[in-house]
């Protein structure tokens, strides 16, 4: 693997893209961006990248066959990912061991990067925690082209943990990023791309129509019936889940009315039934997508999840010290 190339980016280089769209209610930046196939950022729109930019070199053996340039909206859910899959790194100032490698979620459609994402990386570098953002490709109906990303986001880390002060490295994601990330805890290939832990945030689990969130499902595996149903049990992931399957924590709410509770609920029952440790909490409003976009990010009154979200903080918080 061709890792070392780097080259640091200047405010000049991208100003232009930064001045057009609306940035994060932070000021954290990454420390670097690792783009995983591509050797240059030429032609990035995205204004959350690192200050050095770093190219891993890995072989794209999935291709969604998107083209043409990113759309970031306001929001910071980013559309049309291809050439540019990249994992922003934030490295804390007194590194705890820990280190979350994030997906956002986003129907596989997006990639929510700001409310799943940098705000995301701002509450774990509080805690110690080293923190990789995958802005991973979009499937457009090719199934292996997610995970590709993520699985070549844990190689690159791990091959640089050391450096990192890093001994233990994670999984989280949101709804379908919580898909995304339950699938790299149930369908890696070896000790480097099985994460040491694993949390879902209301996530995607089952492919099966009825209980499952349609857009994922469509995104994932494409319009192609014979191949939905060629693929739809591999995907389900409670159907993956095994003896292996990482240490998990699951949050949700009773009233997500997009993804329902009954997909963390039947991964949870089968988790336990294979004797992982597994803790879930289930709060009784606070709907779907409300991931770290807390008052302090989106002002007063705005936080459907604001009764419950400190409490959630210091429960997640808890889990992941003792897992040290």
């Amino acid at each position: 693997m061709n890792i070392i190339k780097t080259f640091f980016a200047t405010a000049a280089v991208m100003l232009a893209a930064v001045a057009v769209f609306a940035q994060p209610n932070t000021d954290l930046r990454p420390q670097e961006t690792v783009l995983l196939y591509a050797d240059s950022f030429e032609g990035n729109v995205d204004p959350v990248y690192g200050k050095k930019i770093s190219f891993a070199g890995f072989e794209m053996a999935n291709d969604n066959r998107l083209s043409g340039p990113e759309i970031v909206p306001a929001s910071g859910n980013i559309s049309n990912i291809s050439r540019l899959a990249r994992v922003d790194l934030y490295f804390p100032e007194k590194p705890n061991g820990q280190m979350v490698i994030v997906c956002p979620g986003g129907g596989y459609a997006i990639v929510s990067s700001y409310n799943e994402g940098v705000y995301v990386a701002d509450w774990m570098l509080k805690q110690g925690i080293t923190v990789a953002v995958v802005k991973y490709r979009l499937p457009n109906g090719n199934h292996g082209v997610p995970y590709e990303d993520v699985a070549n986001a844990f190689r690159y880390c791990r091959n640089n943990a050391k450096k990192w002060n890093v001994d233990q490295i994670g999984v989280m994601g949101f709804s379908a990023g919580g898909h995304l990330a339950a699938t790299a805890s149930n369908l890696w290939t070896d000790a480097i791309t099985r994460p040491d832990f694993s949390i879902l945030i209301y996530p995607v689990i089952t492919l099966t129509p009825g209980t499952t969130h349609h857009g994922t499902h469509k995104n994932l595996l494409g319009e192609k019936r014979m191949v939905q149903e060629r693929y739809m049990d591999k995907y389900s992931l409670e159907k993956q889940a095994g003896r292996q399957t990482p240490p998990t924590f699951l949050a949700l709410c009773s009233d997500d009315k997009t993804v329902p509770a009954e997909n963390s609920l039947i991964y949870y029952n089968r988790l336990i039934e294979m004797d992982v440790p597994t803790e879930m909490h289930i709060w009784p409003s606070g709907e779907h997508g409300w991931g770290f976009s807390s008052e302090e990010f989106t002002g007063k009154g705005k936080d459907k999840f604001a009764y419950a979200r400190e409490d959630f903080y210091e429960l997640l918080a808890a889990w992941l010290k003792n897992l040290r």
